[in-house]
């Protein structure tokens, strides 16, 4: 018998050798190969999961992931006819136009929704539903603006749409006191509300929000189309398609405010959008974001769309007397390569 003082394993026995319970038992150098083939597949069923779902951020580059919130059909067709930026107005001499005609007229200058919407799709639109306040404040997107985007979005072949928002307010409120929730029912869509069991803990990888919990229903769908109201803001001074991403977070959002810029930048880093409309047909000009007095809004009737978040929100600006080198979240968006602050450089078209 060896000397188990030198280290070495025993001999091997002769196949018939010894009791059947010592046959069973591996020898140390077999519980050493086993425990490292363990450990190997282990380690590659962490490395899988990793590249699947710790993307920090939808499409990341670093991702394998293979469904992208941000992807549109045609996106990378060259086409000078189409708009890159649509301003739809009423035009002078024109009776008042429904909201529903310059959508449509916004959308269509830039190809018209079958550009972004595929038959099939599960589109989300995520409009300012934010607070407890109607329509003539301007404080949340305006119910006809979001209900022509759910019936363009079903005209293109989506299986379903669904209207959310992580209001600010009660959100029963919000949602029956903006209208949005009548109009979008009315047209077959789902409305869902921030219900605590929607969030999820996820990993954002940016410079102020990294876990944070995220509104599942606006991240899981095949599309997501968004539907900001321009208004003044009195921290971010502006606020439309970036700062929109804020009813995508829940938790104590307010502790962003010290870093507001920052967290806008975090926000439409990860969640990019299929197409950005922005509803201007009523304005809040001052005392935003909740407004509530009449006299703090303008009437503008327009509506303009584009899948540059970052170029929305830097022409919006104008449209409350702002300008992008007074937006440092503007400013962020465009140095991380989400869009550009110079809008005038792309393609506008007035329609």
């Amino acid at each position: 018998m060896a000397d188990k003082s030198d280290g070495r394993d025993p001999p091997a026995s002769p196949p018939n050798a010894g009791s059947a319970s010592d046959r069973s038992r591996p020898s140390r150098r077999e519980l050493i190969k086993r425990v490292g083939l363990s450990a190997g597949v282990l380690a590659g069923s962490a490395l899988i999961g990793k590249s699947l779902w710790d993307q920090g951020g939808f499409g990341a580059s670093t991702s394998s992931a293979a469904r992208q919130v941000r992807d549109y059909r045609g996106r990378d067709r060259v086409d000078t006819e189409l708009a890159q930026l649509a301003i739809a107005k009423q035009k002078e001499g024109e009776p008042e136009p429904a909201a529903e005609q310059l959508v449509r007229r916004a959308i269509e200058a830039m190809g018209g929704m079958k550009r972004f919407i595929s038959r099939g799709d599960v589109v989300v639109v995520k409009p300012n539903i934010g607070w407890d306040r109607m329509p003539i404040h301007a404080a949340n997107t305006n119910p006809d603006v979001v209900g022509a985007v759910v019936q363009m979005a079903f005209e293109a072949g989506a299986k379903k749409v669904v209207v959310a928002d992580g209001s600010c307010n009660d959100p029963n409120r919000c949602f029956q006191r903006s209208g949005i929730w009548r109009k979008a029912y009315s047209l077959g869509a789902e409305v869902v509300l921030p219900a605590e069991h929607r969030f999820r803990t996820t990993r954002m990888k940016g410079e102020i929000l990294d876990e944070w919990p995220i509104f599942t229903t606006l991240v899981d769908a095949d599309k997501v189309i968004n539907v900001p109201v321009a208004k003044h803001h009195n921290l971010a001074k502006y606020t439309a398609a970036m700062k929109n991403w804020y009813g995508v977070l829940g938790g104590r959002r307010n502790r962003l405010h010290q870093n507001i810029d920052v967290s806008i930048a975090d926000l439409a880093t990860f969640m990019r959008p299929t197409l950005v409309v922005v509803d201007a047909m009523r304005v809040l000009m001052r005392n935003g974001p909740q407004g509530g007095n009449i006299d703090d809004t303008k009437v503008m009737n327009t509506v303009f769309a584009t899948v540059d978040q970052v170029a929305a929100d830097a022409y919006g600006a104008t449209l409350i007397g702002q300008h992008r080198d007074n937006l440092p979240y503007v400013k962020m968006g465009h140095e991380r390569g989400l869009g550009t602050m110079y809008w005038e450089q792309l393609r506008v078209k007035e329609v």
